[in-house]
């Protein structure tokens, strides 16, 4: 049973209508509308992030920023970091100030504003640009993702089966993002790739507003909201210390303190810490029950498993765009293609199986596997995507060689299948596993696994210039089915303290 097949209180939030429950293949229909609001999301984020990694590591004659390819990676990372980060705030901003809604709403215009930001032709605007997005994607994705959730009771079986759906559905955003920007970027100029990710969070925008009626937690107040006064104090404290940061950040860059590599490295440490800051936050909270303290225990096992899958995932648009424009061909099946367009496959792959192994949860039913097995494999996955690479890249007396496009796209074919299976998973069971009063926040911890993710991969990658590629992949991936290995003996533990989550 969904959740929009309840009745409406008087005076309670509005309610989705009542033939929502199985319009969309079978599925809530505001499942639709939120996976096209991600379609589009994504299109704009990961078509960005397909070039810009490449467009850190360009010549400046050509219309790059110079960096070294392993400073552009790190770079990259350090603002993937950033973006999760703030997934904090907007996790917070939703449960105690905006409500799911609006958080939603303004997250999709700050990155709105932030892409059209990188389509100036200049290095400031760039910075600019990405800190908005930044902003923008910590108010939308842990916010929407819980708004999923919200869609299905606990028990509906069709939970992960919906959240399957919904990854497929943001995946092809994810793969037709970096056909349309990665063709600009070669063919016009990098910031003209940025204007087609501008113009795609566009019209994601526009289809969330006008499927808003579909979606159930659309209150226009949030859900655990402020005192009236509290919220007025929150509001300015909110504002004078982002102006202070900021003012702080320029002087401290102008008198050169402040320099890239402290940045990145500022940005790691607090990748760190934050995560264990609110795991002790919402473990002494006097609003977490005694068995929803029990749920977070496990669930730090599965924040971990995610927080190693996606230092590999991540890696899809950093070390390995790298790889695939210095030592990858560019030419599949009689076709010449730009080196972003690798990270099409990723999504492509993940189209084409989502909806099989959605089908494959709702055949099973009771029987499918724990949501902990799902999420090891998936790790294991992502371990074997990188050792693959070892082979095509060991036995070579320099670095000017070219492989086959085939070990690229192997790659991410297995990297695409542990992605499903641990993302739909994760999220899932998060929405299942969160503390009632921490419902938005608790989705905003998953994405701190990703902000961990990162901040690990901006350290590492510093790496990418000084050993050799078969160590590199190697060492990483070894590491990672380790991990995955690993989540797999504790699954007898993680099945009981997860009960009743399947």
């Amino acid at each position: 049973m969904s959740r929009s097949t309840v009745e409406s209180e008087p005076g309670s939030e509005p309610q989705p209508p009542a033939g929502d429950d199985h319009a969309f293949f079978g599925q809530p229909r505001g499942l639709l509308t939120l996976s096209g609001l991600e379609v589009w999301e994504r299109f704009s984020f990961l078509g960005m992030q397909a070039i810009l990694v490449l467009y850190f590591a360009d010549t400046i004659a050509h219309g790059g920023m110079g960096m070294s390819p392993g400073t552009a990676a790190s770079v990259s990372a350090a603002y993937g970091t950033l973006v999760y980060l703030v997934s904090v705030a907007g996790g917070w901003l939703a449960d105690r100030m905006l409500g799911s809604y609006r958080a939603v709403l303004w997250g999709g215009i700050l990155i709105a504003c932030g892409h059209y930001s990188m389509a100036v032709p200049t290095a400031t605007m760039t910075w600019v640009g990405l800190g908005l997005i930044s902003a923008g994607t910590g108010l939308l994705k842990p916010n929407v993702a819980t708004m999923v959730g919200k869609l299905y009771r606990t028990e509906d079986e069709r939970r992960d089966a919906g959240f399957a759906l919904y990854y497929m559905s943001i995946n092809i955003g994810a793969f037709a993002g970096p056909l349309v920007t990665a063709w600009l970027g070669d063919h016009r100029g990098w910031h003209w790739g940025f204007s087609a990710a501008a113009v795609g969070m566009t019209f994601g925008l526009i289809q969330y507003v006008a499927g808003r009626r579909h979606l159930a937690g659309r209150k226009h107040a949030a859900e655990f909201a402020l005192a009236p006064e509290t919220m007025r104090r929150t509001v300015l404290l909110i504002v004078l210390g982002v102006l202070a940061a900021a003012v702080l950040a320029a002087l401290l860059t102008v008198a050169g303190y402040l320099t890239m590599d402290r940045f990145v490295d500022l940005l790691t440490l607090i990748s760190v810490i934050a995560p264990a800051v609110y795991f002790a936050v919402m473990f002494r909270s006097p609003r977490v029950t005694d068995p929803e303290r029990g749920h977070l225990r496990p669930y730090i096992v599965l924040f971990l498993a995610s927080t190693v899958f996606n230092f590999i995932l991540f890696q899809a648009y950093s070390t390995m765009m790298l790889l695939a424009a210095s030592n990858a061909e560019s030419r599949i099946l009689g076709y010449d293609f730009p080196a972003g367009w690798y990270a099409s496959a990723l999504g492509a792959f993940e189209v084409a199986l989502a909806p099989v192994v959605a089908a494959l949860w709702v055949r099973m039913g009771r029987n499918q596997p724990h949501a902990s097995n799902k999420i090891a494999i998936g790790v294991v996955l992502g371990g074997l995507s990188f050792l693959l690479i070892v082979l095509p890249t060991s036995g070579h007396s320099s670095d000017d060689y070219l492989m086959s496009a085939w070990w690229i796209v192997g790659s991410y074919l297995l990297l695409g299948l542990g992605d499903i299976l641990l993302e739909t998973s994760g999220m899932s069971a998060t929405t299942k596993l969160a503390p009632v009063a921490f419902s938005s926040q608790t989705m905003s911890l998953w994405f701190l696994s990703l902000a961990l993710a990162n901040g690990i991969q901006a350290q590492t990658v510093k790496l990418y210039d000084d050993v050799s590629k078969p160590a590199y992949f190697g060492v990483n991936g070894a590491i990672a089915v380790a991990a995955g290995l690993a989540v797999m003996a504790l699954a007898p533990w993680l099945r009981r303290t997860m009960h009743p989550v399947h």
